[in-house]
């Protein structure tokens, strides 16, 4: 694994709103107000008229205490993996590729790069895969 990699354990929660114009916004500014941290943030639509947001906090503990108090219906948290670094050309193979010769199937992933060089990259893998991942990957 590259050392310029930055490899951790989050946690995510799902929340489930009205796909209305200004919905996400009203979350994400009650949660900019409450001074939540997010790590990573997924919106995608989830029936005829309603959207999922898949939240990922810095602080689980923290947003969960938030999260009650601000009204926000959650599942979870459930573990993933974030990677950051800096982004070249095959910085997520040699990840896929530990992951592979350890017999860990990823599920699902969301990537993006800055466009400055850096990159951030979210691993989904099943919960019985999950500690070995971890292991593989050295967190």
């Amino acid at each position: 694994m590259t050392t310029t990699n930055t490899i951790r354990r989050v946690d995510y929660f799902y929340a489930t709103i009205d796909d209305r114009p200004g919905e996400a916004y009203q979350v994400l500014n009650q949660l900019a107000e409450f001074g939540v941290n997010l790590l990573a943030l997924a919106v995608v639509p989830f029936g005829p008229h309603t959207t999922q947001m898949t939240i990922f906090p810095d602080d689980t503990i923290e947003f969960e205490g938030i999260s009650e108090r601000a009204g926000l219906e959650l599942t979870g948290p459930y573990p993933a993996i974030l990677v950051q670094g800096n982004d070249r050309v095959g910085a997520l193979t040699e990840i896929h590729e530990a992951l592979f010769k350890a017999g860990v199937n990823v599920y699902a992933s969301n990537g993006v790069s800055d466009g400055d060089g850096s990159f951030g990259y979210v691993i989904y893998v099943r919960p019985e895969m999950f500690e070995t991942a971890t292991k593989v990957l050295g967190i």
